[in-house]
């Protein structure tokens, strides 16, 4: 390592006590996706603290905070953090008002960003990076609350329920050039990545007929029971699905009647269905939609089913050679290359950003217990916060340092699948879908 990479190491090793509270701050103080007010402005206040300039009110709880602003034109890269968590309220760190917690790992992008942020801002590092760097923020990846997101939808706050999506579609990729990401790994240290599941987001709802659930049943319409014979056709459809094709729908029931001794009159399904390309994830949506459409038919129930796009297929991205080298020596050889061939059967909307702009993603260890799972906690602080800042400050500086010419090797070696964020949009609006009936 160089003189200013060892003393990007010492800036945050000095600043460790402070990275690691604002990282037990955020754990302890989770919020969900378009909703996280605190945990954006404590981000914001550490990078105004800094003296960076601060973007806010990015898709709602976005936002990101500039270092080097005179030399965007030459290049941009983004750091990107993400701000929600999940609801799980049994998880012992869940925030009791918000019912959520940080069994993902978001806290520990964020807090390696910060680090970073702290360790570039020095004045003798962010002079040798002929580039801009972007702190990002990122509201809402994980896909949850689709009642919710549909509220914000009628209300014209956002347009997709995907954070980086929605960011997309404001222009606010439109200055960057490429983009580092990371995320907690239960496998450990890795670099690279492979890809992972696309998928459309639907909310069903059948409409029957309340009544008395004793005295009068034969007068109602029972839409729970519908939904019922759903989720049953919906089971033996998956059979159909083909192995290669890494289909999941995973449907969870968010209403199913008001009162225990009236017939429901209203079942609500909210359910992602997942696929490893756009055939397969369609195919599998057109199975969802009849299975919900037959239990409606032999009930005699009304049927609403509301489809919106979801996120697309990642693409798999190598990391350069100068990352891959940088994690070897901060890990002491404890790393693995992520195979381009790997994949993932969850999501992630980094696959929506690399459709338009190169995303290089590393992992970091430190957890035990699973992802999205109560017993999920951080057990090696050093490997979850510290080396992810150290890794997201030194690859910033291999990339932008001498003209930024890794960074943009990177940048014009790149072929999106998209021209611009115009033909992006496009294509994901042509998922929007609405299909009413009645078989009453």
């Amino acid at each position: 390592m160089d003189e200013i990479e060892r003393l990007i190491i010492k800036t945050i090793e000095d600043n460790k006590k402070e990275i690691l509270k604002f990282a037990k701050d955020i754990y302890t103080h989770a919020e969900l996706g378009y909703k996280e007010f605190r945990t954006s402005k404590a981000f914001q206040d550490r990078m105004k603290k800094l003296g960076l300039r601060v973007q806010d009110d990015l898709a709602i709880s976005g936002a990101k905070a500039f270092l080097n602003e005179d030399k965007k034109e030459n290049l941009s890269l983004a750091l990107l953090g993400e701000l929600d968590a999940l609801r799980i309220p049994t998880h012992k760190y869940a925030n009791k008002e918000t019912e959520s917690a940080h069994c993902c790992g978001h806290h520990a992008q964020l807090t390696g960003i910060v680090g970073a942020a702290i360790a570039l801002s020095v004045p003798e590092v962010a002079k040798k990076l002929d580039g801009q760097v972007e702190f990002f923020a990122l509201p809402a990846e994980e896909y949850g609350e689709v009642e919710f997101k549909n509220t914000l939808i009628e209300q014209g706050k956002i347009k997709y329920g995907g954070g980086k999506c929605e960011l997309i579609r404001v222009g606010a990729f439109d200055d960057i050039d490429l983009s580092i990401a990371h995320h907690i790994d239960e496998k450990g240290n890795r670099i690279g990545s492979g890809s992972c599941n696309g998928f459309v987001s639907k909310v069903i709802r059948i409409k029957g007929k309340a009544a008395h659930a004793a005295a009068a049943p034969d007068q109602g319409v029972n839409a729970l029971s519908a939904v019922s014979l759903g989720l049953q056709a919906l089971g033996l459809n998956r059979e159909t699905f083909r192995d290669e094709d890494n289909v999941r729908v995973h449907p969870i029931l968010t209403k199913g009647g008001n009162l225990v001794n009236v017939v429901p009159d209203e079942a609500v399904i909210e359910t992602l269905v997942r696929g490893r390309t756009l055939e397969a994830f369609s195919d599998a949506a057109l199975k969802t939609d009849r299975s919900f459409k037959a239990g409606a038919l032999a009930l005699g129930a009304d049927y609403r089913i509301e489809t919106m796009p979801g996120y697309l297929p990642e693409i798999p991205q190598e990391a350069p050679k100068e990352m891959v080298d940088a994690f070897d020596e901060l890990t002491g050889h404890n790393f693995e290359v992520v195979s381009k061939s790997s994949h993932t059967n969850g999501s992630t909307d980094v696959g929506d950003v690399q459709h338009l702009l190169p995303v290089i993603t590393f992992k970091t260890g430190g957890m035990v217990g699973g992802l999205h799972q109560d017993n999920f906690d951080i057990v090696d602080e050093e490997t979850a916060y510290i080396l992810t800042a150290k890794m997201f400050a030194i690859s910033a500086y291999r990339l932008l340092k001498d003209g930024a010419v890794i960074g943009k090797s990177i940048r014009d070696g790149y072929k999106p699948r998209f021209k611009n964020k115009e033909e992006y949009v496009a294509y994901m609006d042509s998922f929007n879908k609405v299909e009413e009936g009645s078989y009453k």
